[in-house]
This record gives C-alpha cells, sequence and structure tokens, in this order.
C-alpha cells in the first residue's frame, strides 16, 4: 500500500480521524490536474504533491520571467526562460518521488480541453485569464468534474468550489465572461507576492476535501481582503 517513506511522510496526516489511512489511500489514488502553473498553481502542486495525491497533471505552456519570482515560489533566478510546467515538475518530484507528475506543455482550448481534463478526478483552474476558465468550466460540466476556481489581484483573492456533487458551476454566477478589456490583471495591476499563496493554498485545502469526501461549503463564492483580513461570502 504504502513504502515506508510515505507511511513516516504521511503520518501525521493520517492520525487525523477525518483522513486515516482509508482517506490517506484516496489521496494515492486520486488524479487532479492543475491548470497553470503559476501563482496559484505553484503552491497548489506543492501542496498536492506533499500531501500524496498519487497523479498531478500541469497545464502550463509559459515560461519563467523574473516578475514571477516573487510570487510563483517554486522558481528560482536560474530558472528564467525555462518551462514553468518541466521546472514544477521537477521540483515537486524533488519534494516527494512517491507522486507521478504528467505535464501538458500547451495552452489549454476547446479542441484539447475535454480530452486533457477527461484524464482526471478533479480540476483546479489557476489560469489568468477569462476566456480559459470559461472553456475548463464548460469542459468540467460536461464531464461531470469538479472544478476548484480561485483568482488573485491585489491584496484581494476568491476561491469556490464548483460543478461539486450537482452544485452550481461558474455559469450560474456569472452567465459570460467578461470583456477582457474591463478584467484587471495582474500584470497591470499588480499583486502583492503572499496572496497566491493564501489562496493557492485554501484551493489545495478544498481539492483535498473533496478527495477525501469531506464537507465542503457549496455554492458559495469566497472574496478575501487580505488587507483588512476580512472575508466575504456570496450565495448563490
Amino acid at each position: 500500500m504504502f513504502n515506508p517513506n510515505e507511511a513516516k511522510r504521511y503520518s501525521k496526516q493520517t492520525i487525523l480521524d477525518e483522513v486515516g489511512l482509508i482517506g490517506q489511500v484516496k489521496l494515492k489514488n486520486s488524479r487532479i490536474v492543475v491548470i497553470g502553473a503559476g501563482g496559484l498553481g505553484c503552491p497548489v502542486i506543492q501542496y498536492l504533491a506533499a500531501c500524496g495525491v498519487g497523479t498531478i497533471g500541469i497545464v502550463d505552456f509559459d515560461v519563467i520571467e523574473h516578475s514571477n519570482l516573487h510570487r510563483q515560489v517554486l522558481y528560482m533566478p536560474q530558472d528564467v526562460g525555462k518551462k514553468k510546467a518541466e521546472i514544477a515538475k521537477e521540483r515537486a518530484l524533488a519534494q516527494n518521488p512517491d507522486v507521478i507528475i504528467d505535464i501538458f506543455d500547451c495552452a489549454l482550448n476547446e479542441d484539447n480541453a475535454e480530452f486533457i481534463l477527461s484524464q482526471f478526478d478533479l480540476v483546479i483552474d489557476g489560469c489568468d485569464n477569462f476566456l480559459t476558465r470559461y472553456i475548463v468550466n464548460d469542459a468540467c460540466v460536461e464531464l461531470e468534474k469538479p472544478l476548484i476556481y480561485g483568482s488573485i489581484l491585489g491584496f484581494q483573492g476568491q476561491l469556490a468550489v464548483f460543478n461539486h456533487q450537482g452544485s452550481k458551476n461558474l455559469r450560474d454566477l456569472f452567465p459570460e465572461p467578461p470583456n477582457a478589456e474591463d478584467v484587471p490583471n495582474c500584470s497591470d495591476n499588480g499583486v502583492l507576492g503572499v496572496v497566491p499563496g493564501v489562496i493557492g493554498t485554501l484551493m489545495a485545502n478544498e481539492a483535498l476535501k473533496c478527495i477525501l469526501e469531506l464537507e465542503i461549503n457549496l455554492n458559495t463564492f469566497h472574496i478575501f481582503d487580505l488587507l483588512s483580513l476580512e472575508m466575504t461570502k456570496l450565495r448563490f
């Protein structure tokens, strides 16, 4: 079931009543794909690997830039110019060699979304544009896959679990994507380096809860203000 290193690694997790050996087996047998290996994807990938998710998919075609380094904490200065997916895989396996990492060095689009996402049990969306977010959402609805959604800007983060156990999806909250020019982004407006770490960790938490079949706060859109440490919940 588990080799000696795995048994030691997960010992503080398996003593939890909500996890146990049965839950750890669920994690080991699970397949989770992360869309985007950027600010949100980095902590998600790190924690999924550390906690023992058996197979992690990474979808990203981008390369590492100097401006990524303050928040994309898997990467080092010597990685600039290298592929994010490849370096993320390397670092995750260095952290936990007992997991499997599948990388997809491509942009996720309408032509390949269902093919890629169909290979996994759960989808985590850490991408940075709304067109891709809606493609991911619609594919998850079609494939009946749970979707963990997160976004960040400035000192603010957003989090939701869509399409889980019959819950609502992104289009139930926002029926159509906004015009690209109307949406602020980190490149133009900035983001504090720790914000994606906080939100990405929460996204990983929700993913683990889904796999472990723990209670999820569904049909709720969480907005976190990390400047004031306040949270707003929008029910939909």
